[in-house]
């Protein structure tokens, strides 16, 4: 193993679940054991996401670690390691709150991460502006392009250079319910940047703002026709929709869209199926963003994902190799972030205003170093 430090401490801070899933800071938490393969990050910024207080209450786990999106500085890389070296600065997802392997999640001093799944920070961005492109996000939108509508292989043409012919051949329509969402933002550029036509749902006041993140229409949510207009836009054509949140008044405006002829519904959280299988022709399914790597979720079911060998050689070939790529061409523009100092300790405050629905149209950041 290379090591960057002196000596990398036995222990350090962090954020882990305590008894009844009750987040406290804590001293004493474990640095993750250096892998062949892996990275071990010091981590400066870290982002807050609603997962991180909700998978503990809703399967409390004592002495697990959150935390997804972190940029840090390489201090340790274990055998096998090439294209990384120490001192270089990184971006990454990880997988927080995991059962089959304690060592996981972001919210500590140093994150283990797997080399192939780490993303390189371009030179001209900084660790505190590198998080607001939320890694996490990005997966997820490309996991829901690629398995969950079954969409041309963006990521595989970006990789071979091919962009353009993917642009001139991708103008199928798909609607992104709730655009203006971190994660909407996101998956809007996604499917822009590659040639899609992407039309949104969002309040009127966030129209302006989906509109800079590659909306071709806009639609108000709140409009009791909303469902009716995206019909009559789309010529009751539409065949494809992506919804972030499956609340359940969402869920059926987003199946009433979809054309006569039916289409996909992908949905990024539990949603109410029933109310999608009122229409036969829609089929429908849930994406775990976790799932990207192929590696599996370990969760108790509808969440539970398991092992796919194609995915992880998707992921590794094309997924994340495309994303470094969109990155270093600057082509993805970062979500909107509100930044809470204090270190460790503004980690649990910052979930709190997560859960209290005390922030919109931002994503919460937290400077630790």
């Amino acid at each position: 193993m290379d090591c960057l430090e002196d000596g990398v401490p036995k222990t350090c801070i962090g954020v882990l679940q305590g008894d009844n899933g009750n987040l406290q800071l804590s001293q004493n938490v474990p640095v993750p054991e250096v892998l062949p393969g892996w990275l071990l990050v010091r981590t400066a910024v870290i982002s807050l996401s609603p997962c991180d207080f909700k998978m503990p209450k809703l399967l409390p786990s004592p002495g697990l670690k959150g935390g997804l999106d972190f940029a840090g500085t390489v201090v340790a890389r274990g055998q096998g390691v090439e294209h990384f070296q120490l001192g270089d600065r990184v971006l990454g997802a990880v997988v927080g709150n995991k059962t089959d392997d304690p060592e996981s999640g972001a919210f500590s001093q140093y994150v283990r991460i797997e080399s192939v799944f780490a993303l390189k920070i371009p030179e001209n961005v900084s660790l505190e502006a590198s998080i607001a492109w939320i890694p996490s996000y990005i997966f997820t939108a490309a996991l829901a392009l690629h398995q969950g509508l079954g969409l041309p292989d963006v990521l595989r043409a970006r990789i071979h250079n091919e962009s353009e012919e993917a642009k001139n051949g991708n103008r199928e329509t798909v609607l992104v319910h709730g655009g203006s969402s971190c994660v909407g933002l996101m998956t809007l550029q996604m499917l822009k940047i590659h040639g899609f036509h992407v039309i949104t749902t969002c309040s009127e006041k966030n129209s302006s703002l989906v509109k800079l993140y590659g909306a071709d229409a806009v639609f108000d949510y709140h409009d009791q026709d909303c469902a009716r207009a995206i019909r009559e836009y789309t010529k009751d054509r539409l065949r494809y929709v992506i919804d972030p949140f499956g609340e359940p008044g969402g869920t059926a405006m987003c199946v009433a869209a979809l054309g006569r002829r039916g289409g996909i519904y992908c949905c990024l959280e539990q949603y109410h199926a029933d109310l999608v299988s009122s229409r036969r022709t829609v089929k429908h399914c849930l994406i775990m963003g976790p799932a990207v790597s192929g590696r599996g979720v370990e969760l108790p079911e509808p969440y539970g994902v398991s092992p796919d060998a194609k995915l992880e050689s998707w992921a590794t070939s094309f997924c994340y190799p495309g994303v470094q790529k969109l990155l270093d061409s600057g082509s993805l523009r970062p979500v909107p972030v509100r930044i809470l100092e204090g270190g460790w300790g503004a980690v649990i405050h910052g979930l709190e205003l997560l859960e209290g629905k005390g922030v919109s149209g931002q994503k919460l950041i937290v400077l630790v170093e």
